[in-house]
């Protein structure tokens, strides 16, 4: 298997760089999202996507224990708490858009600084598989309750509208 090849030391930086990727490209993506109106699909199918990667736990190496999966998705519900905080929707010559918040950028870099240290940190008591699949449930712990938020916010937004259009 690849991972047995590799120390325990050079998976935790390639997880770290990959951990900084991604942060950046949603930054990327949620700052170009604003700028077109937003849909159900947009909202629903990132989850959908990042549902793949669950496919990690086919493998022993990532093995994560009962309990560190409830403590992973539990801390992930609660940093999602302030990803729903930050999303809102606005009407704009008659669609749906995403609110730009100027706080936002900072809350998912700040989030990701969070990650990245406590990574770092039980990566010297934790295996580096167990920790990958523990950070992964962690995010889709996260990215679940927050897009479920966002579609019901966009769908009440959405329902006010068509109400206004026909009065």
């Amino acid at each position: 298997m690849i991972f047995d090849h590799l120390s325990s030391q050079a998976l935790l930086i390639i997880s770290t760089v990959g951990a900084l990727v991604m942060g950046t490209l949603v930054m990327a993506v949620r700052t170009r999202a604003a700028k077109k109106p937003a849909s159900t699909k947009k909202i629903i199918l990132p989850p959908v996507f990042m549902s793949t990667g669950a496919a990690m736990f086919f493998f022993d190496f990532f093995h994560v224990p009962l309990m560190q999966v409830i403590e992973a998705l539990s801390v992930g519900m609660l940093f999602s708490i302030v990803l729903i905080k930050t999303s809102n929707f606005e009407v704009r010559e008659g669609d749906i858009y995403l609110k730009q918040s100027k706080a936002f950028i900072f809350i998912l870099i700040g989030l990701l600084v969070v990650r990245i240290v406590a990574k770092l940190y039980l990566s010297s008591s934790i295996d580096v598989g167990e920790l990958s699949g523990m950070f992964w449930l962690l995010a889709f712990g996260m990215i679940v309750p927050w897009r479920i938020a966002m579609y019901v916010k966009y769908r009440k937004l959405a329902k006010e509208q068509v109400a206004l259009e026909m009065s």
